[in-house]
């Protein structure tokens, strides 16, 4: 591939390069010759010394001199030497260009924009082609052989994405913009930094998903109590412990929802798991051993060091059209506080000043104006520690990984993009406030008694676009005409939204009935707070050309504009006289009426002055053309009717092959250069136009974000309406009590995959009250208690989402915390054994634990001896029994555990200080022949007998192999005598335990 060079670089061009150059290998290279010239062998140069890398060796033209034979070394002078060691870099105005840029941006890949490629230069290109697997070339530039590589302007978001979402790369985007004559320059580009792409700052990328929020979050570490440590000195930000507050602050910055919170660094693991950030930003002064940094490294998040002052004397040096002091930067955000709410913590105010410091040091000319940030509280949502959310496969599943098999996966009927990211933010931080929850499920009941209303209020959602992202790529200077289009097609959605609804209520007040007030309190709140912003959507229309949109994913958008710092359009040099689809009416404005008038006269010139030769010269196949190679010419496709134009002398050869051959023509060449001006006058006229729409939908940002939230809470609860439906899901009541009582609950996940196979799921019963709020459950492996847990965990997450849950009933009480302790499995690259993860999981439970919290665990003890798995066993559970008091499910196997708490078979409870305990258990039915089948069915009791040997014939271990097992299991069972005597002495030491303080 040969990349062009633009015309104001007056370097020779690069030579053909032969097909054996590296493509995709990793460097060395492996043959010089590649990269040499294919003038006359000179003298061995030294690499270039900036910047440099053993890549740069490849740069001369003949091998080393050791490589030569010793009868043909010379000896050279120290003066000679010193003179070929040290050469100067490249000086024509991109060499430099690029040179600086790399020195400024060290740890950025910089792609710079050359006509219509992206190109890389010296030892970067070498790590370029790799990454991209594209081919690896070299150019002349000052007499000097350098590295470089390239793609097409057309495949940046291709090869963005390998670098920045695969590689996580930070990528440095220098554009070119050519110089206005009316400026005074002589033509060319100017060129320079615009956005360093990272992953956490992503605005429009194709490559971005619609239904996940890409967060940028900062943590915030509290200052040191001494501030004369120096970073020099290496010393910590800070001396955390758990109990250390840290504040975080994290927006998506493709929608510009922003949001802060003040947490501790104990539960920072879970808050990560929570948002789920793909760029995390630390302040680069917290040491490797900061707890800070561990917990963070303990989910693998990507983590970008920044020192905000430096950081930003960097990024002013690169300012646009002004050259911004470090002083005038930090002004900047300082004054970004205005926006902050009084009540935030000093915390979150770090973590607010390190955000915004990264963004403007990352985003450049693309930084927006930031809104006010939303302040979580820790007490009005559900907190779910990170073990839990990966447990519960609430986002993802864990065996096909990404949303499939997860909580999301199955409950979404979501119909817009934005509000399958309101979904999943819900179902990760319910809510805690039943004024809230209560006014969520009002509008699914309104809905789910109205069908013909839910199909109606779909297809209208189908006609909305993901507004959230359009407006914020219109704030950060971004955006295209068909986002214009866009916005007003969602208006309309929206206004037919409103009507649809309004119009239920009047078929409500005619059906003779009184209109049920608390039945359209919500909804009417809801409509209530929708803006009307028909007369935007009229304005856009009224301006727009309406035609279809059908654009290839593999090809430009032909009204794609440029950033807004463009001073002007560019010819494309594909469409010399720039005739085009246009996207603005002409009577959008009397300049723009004035201009298509103008090129359609000149136009109609065109055809006459084209039907005149044709007659004049007896030449039907004459056409009038533009080309990049030829200009303005006259072409003529057969050969005999060129003979007159030959003999003219107002025609003039320019090429001929075959049967064609071009002229060029005075008359042709003014009048198309004419057309050529007015078009681009109209393409100028085209985006002073789309300025004037982009910044009226700037202006109604407020309201349109605003719409924008409301139509995604209405298609969330829509979509929990219409899950109730398929799922038979009911209403739940939750109350600020602390019940929970569900009757004939069911696992949403597992159901909807027993179903697929046309089986059945066997629902169970759970209430915990505040006499019995610890359950001890036992069974057979494969009987159902894990499942059981986790439904329990999941219908209460549901119900405070504002869902309908999988029960035939239920009351709930609010829950301020769900832990569980299922699924574990080793993590051999941080040096822990399943049973340590499991330790470490549950004693993150016993501490954290309270009276209004869920837990459920799940064989806790297990993995070591039976004596020690035991007695873990019966100090988690006395701890949340005595020292948590929370609702607690616990499954075990080890069925001595109902002995040591004190199990009255009558009562199925235990005794004395566990009377708190309840008991269940489930079991198998035996039918003849060997044969059994699983319950399924929780009922009272304790269940001795794990029926293992069974799971073991279904897992298909050999005969032989179970039947030394059943002849184990006898023998044991022969010592039932001496075990009675030592379940007597469980049931003392558990009273014993009990009552030591």
């Amino acid at each position: 591939m040969r990349l062009p060079v633009p015309a104001d670089e007056g370097c020779a061009p690069a030579p053909e390069q032969p097909d054996d150059c590296v493509k995709g290998a990793d460097p060395p290279l492996q043959r010089d010759e590649n990269l040499t010239s294919t003038a006359k062998p000179r003298r061995r140069r030294a690499k270039v010394v900036h910047p440099s890398s053993d890549a740069t060796e490849m740069l001369s033209d003949n091998p080393p001199a050791g490589d030569a034979p010793k009868s043909r070394r010379k000896r050279r002078t120290a003066a000679q030497l010193a003179e070929e060691s040290v050469p100067d870099p490249p000086s024509t105005p991109l060499a430099t260009e690029v040179l600086d840029n790399l020195a400024r941006y060290p740890h950025c890949i910089l792609l710079t924009r050359v006509g219509q490629f992206y190109e890389s230069y010296f030892d970067q290109a070498a790590e370029v082609s790799r990454l991209l697997n594209i081919k690896l070339t070299g150019k002349s530039w000052g007499g000097q052989r350098i590295l470089m590589c390239g793609f097409p302007l057309v495949q940046l978001n291709k090869y963005l994405k390998i670098l920045v979402q695969q590689h996580n790369r930070f990528v440095a985007m220098c554009e070119e913009f050519p110089r206005s004559p009316s400026l005074g320059a002589k033509g060319g580009f100017d060129r320079r930094v615009v956005r360093i792409v990272t992953p956490g700052t992503l605005i429009d990328e194709p490559f971005l998903n619609p239904y996940e929020n890409n967060y940028l979050l900062s943590i915030a570490a509290p200052e040191p109590a001494s501030t004369t440590a120096s970073h020099e000195a290496n010393t910590s930000l800070s001396s955390c412990t758990r109990s250390s507050a840290v504040g975080l602050a994290w927006i998506d910055v493709s929608t510009g929802e922003f949001y802060t919170k003040r947490t501790t660094v104990g539960a920072l693991q879970d808050e990560l798991v929570r948002i789920s950030p793909r760029e995390v930003i630390l302040d680069e002064r917290l040491s490797e051993r900061d707890p800070i940094r561990r917990a963070v490294s303990e989910e693998n998040y990507f983590v970008s060091p920044f020192a905000v002052a430096e950081r930003l004397g960097e990024a002013s040096t690169t300012a646009a059209a002004e050259d911004l002091s470090p002083d005038d930067i930090t002004s900047q955000i300082e004054a970004s506080k205005e926006i902050l709410p009084t009540s935030l913590s000093v915390e979150e105010s770090g973590a607010v000043e390190l955000l915004t410091g990264f963004m403007h040091a990352n985003l450049l000319e693309h930084m927006p104006s930031l809104s006010a940030p939303s302040r979580e509280s820790f007490t009005c949502r559900m907190q779910i520690d990170s073990h839990t959310v990966k447990a519960l496969e609430i986002r993802e599943g864990m065996r096909e990984g990404g949303a499939t098999g997860s909580l999301l996966s199955v409950i979404k009927r979501t119909v817009t993009s934005s509000g399958t990211r309101l979904l999943a933010r819900w179902l990760c931080s319910p809510s805690t406030s039943v004024t809230e929850i209560n006014a969520r499920q009002s509008l699914v009941a309104f809905f789910h008694a109205r069908p013909f209303l839910r199909q109606d209020l779909v297809q209208s959602f189908r006609d909305a676009e993901d507004t959230t992202r359009i407006v914020q790529k219109f704030l950060l200077g971004r955006g295209t005409f068909q986002d214009l289009t866009a916005i007003c097609t969602t208006i309309d959605s929206w206004s037919s939204i409103k009507e649809r609804i309004l119009m239920e209520r009047r078929m409500d007040e005619r059906g003779g009935e009184a209109v049920n007030a608390a039945e359209w309190k919500s909804i009417g709140a809801l409509m209530e707070r929708l803006n009307d912003l028909d007369s935007l959507a009229g304005r856009i229309r009224t301006a727009l050309v309406a035609r279809e949109a059908t654009i290839s994913e593999s090809e430009p958008m032909s009204d794609e504009l440029p950033s807004p710092v463009t001073p002007m359009p560019v010819r494309d040099p594909r469409n010399p006289l720039g005739i085009t689809e246009w996207m603005i009416k002409p009577e959008f404005s009397e300049h723009l009426t004035y201009l298509h008038k103008t090129l359609q006269t000149l136009l109609a010139e065109k055809d006459l002055l084209e039907r005149r030769l044709q007659g004049t010269y007896d030449a039907p196949s004459l056409t009038l053309r533009a080309s990049p190679g030829q200009g303005m010419h006259v072409h003529v496709s057969r050969k005999r009717e060129s003979a007159q134009l030959r003999e003219d002398k107002d025609f003039i050869g320019l090429a001929e092959s075959g049967s064609t051959c071009t002229f060029f023509h005075k008359g042709w060449s003014q009048l198309g250069t004419q057309i050529s001006d007015t078009a681009l006058a109209i393409t100028l006229a085209e985006r002073e136009a789309y300025e004037i729409l982009r910044n009226e939908v700037i202006t109604h940002a407020a309201e349109l974000r605003n719409n924008a939230r409301i139509i995604d809470e209405l298609d969330v609860t829509l979509a929990f309406a219409n899950l109730a439906i398929e799922m038979r899901f009911v209403r739940p009541q939750v109350t600020e009590g602390t019940s929970y009582h569900v009757v004939n609950g069911r696992h949403p996940t597992v159901e909807l995959g027993l179903l697929t196979s046309g089986r059945g799921f066997t629902p169970n019963t759970v209430t915990f009250t505040p006499d019995s709020h610890l359950h001890v459950i036992t069974g057979p492996n494969m009987a159902g208690k894990s499942t059981l847990l986790r439904q329990t965990a999941l219908i209460a997450i549901l119900a405070q989402t504002g869902s309908f849950v999988p029960a035939d009933s239920a009351e709930i009480g609010i829950i301020d915390r769900v832990f569980s302790r299922v699924g574990a499995k080793d993590d051999l690259f941080r040096d822990r054994s399943t049973f340590m993860v499991e330790m470490l999981e549950a004693s993150d439970i016993l501490r954290r634990a309270t009276p209004k919290s869920l837990v459920i665990m799940d064989e806790v003890g297990r993995g070591t001896t039976v004596d020690d798995g035991l007695a873990i066993a019966f100090a988690t559970v006395h701890h949340l029994l005595s020292v948590n008091g929370c609702k607690a499910m616990f499954a075990t196997h080890f069925y001595e555990l109902a002995e040591m708490l004190g199990y009255d078979p009558a009562q199925h409870k235990g005794h004395g200080p566990f009377s708190k305990i309840a008991f269940f258990c489930t079991g198998v039915d035996e039918v003849e022949d060997g044969y059994f089948t699983y319950s399924y069915r929780v009922n009272p009791g304790v269940n001795k007998d794990s029926h293992g040997l069974k799971v073991a014939q279904l897992a298909g271990m050999p005969d032989s192999a179970v039947e030394v097992a059943r002849s184990a299991l006898a023998w044991l069972k022969t010592r039932s005598a001496e075990r009675a005597s030592h379940e007597d002495g469980l049931r003392i030491l558990g009273q014993a335990l009990a009552s030591h303080k």
